[in-house]
């Protein structure tokens, strides 16, 4: 009976953390103190207005439709670029920046700080918002 009870309360705790993982997931948070991303850094050029940083690997499905919602985005405001960088290519920024999971994505201002950042796939919406208080 005992050995029941244990098991059922396991359970439950595995399941609400990973409702409260599932919907953390894909949120913009505001980050305070991370260093600025300049095109040095990133090896691409920033947008004149903002810049949308994802972090992806190859075989992560959510990185494939972040890289299409960002892309949409940076055509429909002027001046944002989207930059994708390969978390397997560019462990040093991986490390630097604390990445955990791909996809991450981080907007960044015209000067390269970063304003929001979410770790897995954020919805449409919200980047569009965080871009509103970057640009």
């Amino acid at each position: 009976m005992t050995g029941l009870v244990v098991c059922v309360a396991v359970l439950a705790a595995a399941s609400v953390f990973g409702l409260m993982q599932r919907r953390r997931s894909g949120r913009m948070k505001v980050r305070q103190g991370e260093a600025a991303l300049g095109a040095a850094k990133l090896g691409e050029e920033l947008g004149e207005r903002a810049t949308l940083v994802q972090f992806s690997s190859a075989f992560c499905a959510p990185c494939r439709a972040t890289r299409r919602v960002l892309g949409e985005v940076a055509e429909m405001v002027p001046g944002v670029a989207h930059v994708e960088i390969d978390a397997e290519d560019r462990l040093d920024l991986v490390r630097e920046l604390g990445v955990l999971k791909t996809p991450t994505v981080f907007v960044l201002d015209s000067a390269g700080h970063i304003v929001r950042r979410a770790s897995g796939q954020p919805r449409k919406a919200d980047v569009i918002a965080a871009l509103g208080e970057a640009v």
